[in-house]
């Protein structure tokens, strides 16, 4: 892994990985942004991404015309998902594993922190996967159906009990912890070389291919309630200046499922980036 903080400094050549490290303008843990700039600092990233993103997109276009002739409710969950762990196990680095198991865990913290700290209580159902295996239960899009379920459910009892979200003054961050996963857990073969950023271009075709189009389209859809979320919080916490952050966005104006692996990518570092203003205002509040 790349030591950026005790990296020498060449004025005539500075390294721009370094340069994002160091940066403290963007809310991130140092372990984490370590190993997402250690990603994208990979030669996969480099020159394997710049050829798999148009190919990627193409084969989503061609995918779209194919599913005309399909049944409409044709799909393939368990087989989906059961190729996305032997491609995530064979061939994707270990940083790039580590990143999408904490996106679950974390996920899952910021629904139930808007949950509990919302003047109504609706039901959940977090998925905080131990390891790679246990995404094989259909994960993915369990994650994308638990999003839509959750703000369903919590505006519907908003409205039946006339109430609206506000800012407390008593914020419970009981359930914002650092999720027990770690890097060197990750699978560390010769073939897992494979960067983030490459890996999901690759994965966003093979996900359209096994679900239905209104699987794919909701899962595409779903990152634009990165800001729907961030809302929530801004809300509670009566903080606006933290939805600057936020890319994926209006939820009220759908975006073509063309460059949804580019925004799955934002969707993940927004998520991390708020997890990790609840991180410190949960140690302040302790202080």
């Amino acid at each position: 892994m790349s030591d950026f903080l005790n990296e020498p400094h060449d004025p005539r050549d500075p390294n721009p990985w370094q340069a994002l490290y160091l940066d403290q303008s963007t809310p991130l843990p140092n372990h984490v942004k370590h190993a997402w700039l250690t990603d994208s600092a990979s030669s996969s990233r480099q020159y394997l991404l710049p050829l798999m993103r148009p190919i990627a997109r193409l084969m989503i276009i061609l995918i779209q015309v194919c599913k005309i002739l399909l049944p409409k409710r044709w799909s393939a969950s368990k087989l989906l998902h059961r190729i996305l762990v032997w491609g995530l196990k064979g061939f994707v680095s270990p940083e790039a594993n580590w990143l999408i198991l904490r996106h679950f865990h974390l996920g899952a913290q910021i629904i139930e922190f808007v949950e509990r700290n919302a003047p109504v209580s609706v039901p959940l159902s977090p998925l905080k996967p131990a390891d790679l295996d246990a995404l094989k239960d259909e994960l993915f899009l369990k994650h994308d159906l638990n999003l839509f379920n959750f703000v369903i459910r919590l505006n519907q009892a908003l409205r039946d009990e006339g109430k609206a979200l506000a800012h407390l003054e008593q914020i419970d961050f009981s359930m914002i912890i650092e999720p027990p996963l770690a890097l060197a857990a990750m699978p560390q073969g010769k073939m897992n070389w494979i960067d983030l950023q490459t890996a999901i271009e690759i994965f966003t075709p093979v996900y359209q291919l096994f679900l239905t189009d209104n699987d794919f389209w909701r899962a595409a859809n779903s990152l634009q309630l990165d800001e729907t979320m961030g809302v929530y919080v801004a809300t509670i916490l009566n903080t606006p200046q933290h939805l600057l952050l936020l890319n994926n966005k209006h939820p009220l104006v759908p975006l073509s499922t063309l460059r949804a692996g580019h925004r799955l990518v934002l969707h993940g570092l927004s998520t991390e980036m708020l997890h990790c203003l609840l991180s410190q205002m949960k140690a302040n509040a302790a202080a």
